[in-house]
C-alpha cells in the first residue's frame, strides 16, 4: 500500500506548490531583468525564474532565488522573501539535498507567518511533512499534516484541505492499530476530491480505503472502493493498481474467471502505458490467482514473468513476492531441487530488504541530528551573544543525544552484523550439504546426464549408433556364496567391483549397474567417441589379469579363487534415466542382449566378443573365431576370443 501513497506525497511535493505564474517564455524573464528596478517588481521577477528552472535547472534556480531572497532582504520585502525561501528549497530538493530543502522551507513559513500569509503557510506545512514522512519520521510528519490542515480550513482551500486529509491518511496507516483513524482522513478527502474533481486524491484515497477493508476481511466494501479508484484513475496509467486489487477480490471468493479477467486487463493496461511496476503487479495477481486454482504451470510461468521484470526495473519488493511464489510452486510439483533454489533467493532478498530498511532508520536518525545541526548553527549567527551561550548548551545536548543514538546505531549494527555471520554459517552449511548431495547424484549417474536433470528437472532420452557393451559375471558364484557368511561374501565382492570401478574409468567407461555377481559397463556414452572397442577389450583383459592376481593370492592362503567371464558386443543402443525417487541410468536394446549372451557363453580367463565388436578391433587385436551362438530375438551369432594385442614392428 505505500509504495501507492508514497508516489502521491511527491508529486504534491513538486508540483501543489504556487505562488508566481510564468506568463512568459524563461529567456524573455531574464532580458526584463536589465531594464527593471531594484524594489519588489523585481523580486517577483526573480522568483517567476527561480520557479520557472526548478525541475531543468535546479542550480540556476538556486542562483536566480538566491539573488530574489538577497534583494528582498535589502529593501525588507517579506512576501518576495518568503517565496524566495520556498523556490531555493525547491531547487535544493530536485537535487536530493533535503537538509538544505528543509531549511529553507522552515525559513519559508516563517516568513509567511510573518505576513500572515494562510495560503503560503499551508502550503508550506504540507510540503515539510512529505519531507519528513518519506525520511520516515512519521511523529513531524503527522504534526506538519495537521498543521496544514488547519491553516487550509481556516481559509476555505478545499485543494490544500484534501491533499491535507490524504497525507494524514497515509501516516495513519502505516501502523496496524491506527488504520481506523486512516479510515477517517481518507472518508473526508473524498467527497471534497469529487467537488473539486481532483481525481488523484480520489483514486489515491479509494485504493488505499479498499485496502484496509481487505485486510480487515471485508471485501464487499473493499470492492466499493476499488470499482471508485478504477473510475477515478480511469484512462491513466495508475488504473492497473485497481483493477488488479479488484482481482485479488474475485480470486480470494474463487472467482477464478473474473479475477483472471481484472488482471490480464491491468496487465494490458499497464503494457500500453509501459507501467513495469504496475504490470509486475498484475502478474502477480494474476500467478497467485492460478496458483488458488490450482493451475500449477500457468502460475509458474507467470511468476517467472514478474521475475524477469522485476528485476529489470530494479523492483524488489515484487521479485521477493517472485521467488516465493514459484519456490511454492515448484514444492508443489515435487521439484524440490528447484524449490531450495528459489527458496534461498527469496531468503536472501528478504534479508537484503531487511538491511535496506535498516539502513534507512539508521539514516533517518542521521538526518533528524543533521537537521537540528544546522538549524543551530543559523541561529547562532543571529541571536546575541547571551542566546549564543544559552544555544551552545542545547548544542551540547543534542551532541549528547547524538552520541546516545550513534551507540544505539551501533548496537543495532552489531545485531545485523551478528545475524550476517549467522546467515554466512548456515549458506557454508547449506554449500555443503549441496556439494553432498551432487556428489552422491554423480556416483549415481554419469556427470553430463547429473547436470542436465539439475538443471531440466528431467534427462532426455537419447539413441548412440555405436556402443561397446561389457558384461562380466562369475562362475560357480551360487557354490563359492555357500562357503561364505554374508559379511565375507559382501566384502569379496566389493573388493572386486572396486577394482573394476577403477579399470572401468581408466579405460574411459561408464559403469551402468551391477546385478548379483554381475557387473555391466559401455564405451562410448554418455559422450560419443570412436575408441569406445578397443577400451571395452583392454578393460576386460586388465580385468582377467587382476583375476588372475587375485587367484594366486588366494591359492597361497588356501582360499576358494573366482573364475570370470567377459563378453562384449559392439552396436546401437538407446540410453536414459528411469524412475523418480531414486534415478538410475540404463541402456536398452538387442546389443546389450548380445553382450550378455556373449559373457554367458564365454570361457573363465577368457575375453568372449561378437562379430560386430572383432570388424571394430581385428587390426589391432588377434583373435580366435569359436563359431556361433544363438542370441535372443537376434539369431545366431559370431563370436571370438582375444587371444593378444597385434604389435607392429
Amino acid at each position: 500500500m505505500s509504495k501507492y501513497k508514497k508516489l502521491f506525497y511527491i508529486v504534491l511535493v513538486l508540483f501543489s506548490i504556487t505562488g508566481y505564474t510564468q506568463d512568459a517564455k524563461t529567456d524573455s524573464l531574464k532580458a526584463l531583468l536589465q531594464t527593471t528596478m531594484e524594489d519588489s517588481t523585481k523580486i517577483e521577477l526573480l522568483n517567476t525564474i527561480s520557479y520557472s528552472l526548478f525541475t531543468s535547472e535546479p542550480s540556476e534556480a538556486i542562483d536566480y532565488g538566491t539573488r530574489a531572497m538577497e534583494l528582498a532582504e535589502k529593501i525588507n520585502y517579506k512576501k518576495g522573501l518568503a517565496y524566495a525561501f520556498k523556490n531555493i528549497g525547491l531547487g535544493h530538493y530536485m537535487q536530493g539535498d533535503f537538509l538544505e530543502v528543509l531549511v529553507f522551507w522552515e525559513r519559508s513559513l516563517t516568513a509567511f507567518e510573518s505576513i500572515d500569509d494562510k495560503l503560503g503557510v499551508a502550503n508550506i506545512l504540507n510540503n515539510l511533512g512529505a519531507i519528513y514522512f518519506n525520511q520516515g519520521d512519521d511523529a513531524k510528519a503527522i504534526d506538519f499534516y495537521l498543521r496544514s490542515l488547519s491553516a487550509s480550513e481556516e481559509i476555505g482551500d478545499k485543494l490544500r484541505i484534501a491533499t491535507a486529509l490524504v497525507n494524514i491518511g497515509g501516516v495513519y496507516y502505516n501502523k496496524k492499530a491506527t488504520q481506523d483513524k486512516a479510515l477517517e482522513y481518507y472518508l473526508k478527502a473524498i467527497p471534497i476530491g469529487e467537488e473539486l474533481g481532483d481525481k488523484g486524491a480520489i483514486g489515491t484515497a479509494s485504493l488505499n480505503i479498499g485496502e484496509i477493508y481487505l485486510e480487515q476481511g471485508n471485501d464487499s466494501i473493499a470492492l466499493i472502493y476499488f470499482e471508485k479508484s478504477r473510475k477515478a484513475w480511469e484512462g491513466t496509467g495508475r488504473v492497473p493498481n485497481s483493477l488488479t486489487n479488484i482481482g485479488k477480490v474475485y480470486a480470494q471468493r474463487r472467482e477464478f474467471e473474473k479475477a483472471n479477467q481484472y488482471h490480464k486487463q491491468a496487465i494490458e493496461i499497464a503494457k500500453q502505458f509501459d507501467a513495469k511496476l504496475e504490470l509486475t503487479r498484475g502478474l502477480l495477481g494474476l500467478a497467485n490467482s492460478f496458483k488458488l486454482q490450482g493451475n500449477v504451470k500457468a502460475a509458474l510461468e507467470t511468476f517467472k514473468e514478474v521475475q524477469l521484470i522485476a528485476k529489470e526495473i530494479g523492483s524488489n519488493y515484487e521479485l521477493k513476492d517472485a521467488y516465493e511464489g514459484i519456490a511454492l510452486t515448484y514444492a508443489n510439483l515435487s521439484d524440490y531441487m528447484n524449490a531450495f533454489k528459489y527458496q534461498t533467493l527469496f531468503s536472501d532478498i528478504k534479508d537484503t530488504l531487511f538491511n535496506l530498511e535498516t539502513d534507512d532508520k539508521i539514516k533517518g536518525l542521521q538526518f533528524t541530528y543533521d537537521i537540528d545541526k544546522k538549524q543551530g548553527e543559523i541561529d547562532l549567527l543571529t541571536l546575541d551573544k547571551e542566546l549564543q551561550e544559552a544555544e551552545m548548551e542545547k548544542q551540547r545536548l543534542v551532541k549528547n543525544a547524538f552520541l546516545a543514538g550513534l551507540i544505539l546505531i551501533l548496537i543495532i549494527a552489531f545485531i545485523i552484523f551478528r545475524n550476517y555471520l549467522a546467515k554466512v554459517k548456515i549458506n557454508k552449511i547449506l554449500d555443503k550439504q549441496k556439494d553432498e548431495i551432487e556428489s552422491l547424484l554423480l556416483n549415481i549417474l554419469p556427470k553430463k546426464i547429473a547436470k542436465e536433470l539439475r538443471i531440466k528437472g528431467s534427462a532426455t532420452p537419447r539413441d548412440y549408433e555405436s556402443v561397446s557393451v561389457l558384461f562380466t559375471d562369475f562362475k560357480d558364484f551360487t557354490k563359492i556364496s555357500a562357503k561364505l557368511t554374508p559379511a565375507e561374501l559382501v566384502a569379496e565382492l566389493n573388493e572386486y567391483f572396486v577394482a573394476f570401478d577403477n579399470i572401468t574409468e581408466k579405460h574411459n567407461l561408464e559403469k551402468i549397474k551391477t546385478i548379483g555377481d554381475a557387473y555391466m559397463c559401455a564405451g562410448g556414452l554418455p559422450s560419443k567417441n570412436n575408441t569406445h572397442p578397443f577400451d571395452a577389450v583392454n578393460a576386460a583383459l586388465e580385468m582377467q589379469e587382476y583375476m588372475d592376481e587375485k587367484n594366486k593370492a588366494n591359492e597361497a592362503q588356501s582360499k576358494d579363487t573366482w573364475g570370470l567371464r567377459v563378453g562384449i558386443n559392439t552396436g546401437p543402443i538407446m540410453a536414459g534415466v528411469v524412475g523418480r525417487k531414486k534415478y538410475a541410468y540404463d541402456i536398452w536394446g538387442s546389443t546389450v542382449n548380445v553382450a550378455s549372451r556373449m559373457e554367458s557363453a564365454g570361457e573363465v580367463g577368457k575375453v568372449n566378443i561378437s562379430e560386430a565388436t572383432f570388424e571394430q578391433v581385428k587390426e589391432k587385436f588377434k583373435c580366435f573365431h569359436r563359431g556361433k551362438v544363438m542370441a535372443k530375438n537376434v539369431g545366431e551369432v559370431d563370436m571370438y576370443f582375444i587371444e593378444n594385442e597385434i604389435i607392429n614392428g
